[in-house]
């Protein structure tokens, strides 16, 4: 392997580490001068998330392709699922709280950070930790957040959108609230590995040689593109239906079926 990309991968992880300090930093600075108003302080740490996200992006040379309009808070908004870069680049535009699982809780650094900005992490394990998530997230929208989830429920080769989860989804048909959907997708410059090993995150691929091998890579091309019609039914089945077919309906494949 070249020493330049060993060298690029270390510099990387260096000012990864040392933005996320300073950022966290801030954060609780913020929170200690908006003590008074939860609502204040959801907007911070919103606002510090954001902002991480976009250092995070600018770092690891992810260029990020936005079209449409972005969802204003208070919003759910769902989201295919393809890397751990799904929340960064999502987070660099409207901020909010993600649904994410439970194993981003332990990771370094970015664990850390995420348990800091209130993050819902899900055991999607245990079925009983559904109504904990539901009621965590209403409770977030109820402070005027935003709040995004992955409804496949895990993340993907970027072949095809998989079947959506309609379990997360009860909190918007519970009180008709009108859903927004993203579709993204990723891809490498010519000579570099292909986005579907480099940038997805699939397979069982372990997290730390795969990130690895993510900061190794000179750019990525990340596109999102955010939905103009927004979505609402009574029935959260219904509902993950429809916001699927939406999804496959902008979703551009990172790779085709037939070559993984």
């Amino acid at each position: 392997m070249n020493i330049f990309t060993w060298l690029r991968a270390s510099l990387k992880i260096g000012l990864i580490s040392l933005w996320t300090v300073g950022i966290v930093a801030a954060l609780y600075l913020g929170i200690f001068l908006t003590i008074p108003s939860p609502r204040l302080t959801a907007r911070w740490r919103s606002f510090i998330f954001k902002n991480w996200s976009r250092g995070l992006l600018l770092i690891t040379g992810v260029r990020r392709h936005a079209v449409g309009q972005p969802p204003e808070a208070p919003f759910l908004l769902v989201s295919n699922h393809l890397s751990y870069v799904d929340i960064a680049v999502l987070g660099s535009i409207v901020g909010g709280v993600f649904v994410a699982k439970a194993e981003i809780s332990d990771w370094p650094a970015v664990g850390f950070l995420c348990r800091s900005v209130e993050t819902i992490f899900i055991d999607r394990e245990m079925r009983r930790d559904i109504p904990r998530v539901i009621e965590e997230i209403e409770r977030q929208l109820g402070h005027g957040q935003g709040v995004i989830l992955f409804a496949e429920g895990t993340s993907s080769s970027g072949a095809s959108v998989l079947p959506f989860l309609p379990s997360l989804l009860e909190p918007a048909a519970r009180s008709d609230l009108p859903v927004s959907h993203a579709t993204l997708t990723y891809w490498t410059p010519e000579g570099e590995p292909p986005a579907h090993l480099s940038v997805c995150w699939w397979g069982g691929a372990p997290f730390g040689p795969h990130a690895l091998e993510f900061f190794k890579l000179r750019r990525i091309d990340a596109k999102v593109v955010f939905g103009d019609r927004k979505f609402h039914s009574g029935d959260r089945k219904v509902l993950a239906k429809e916001l699927r077919g939406a999804i496959v309906e902008s979703f551009e494949p990172v790779v085709e079926q037939e070559d993984l």
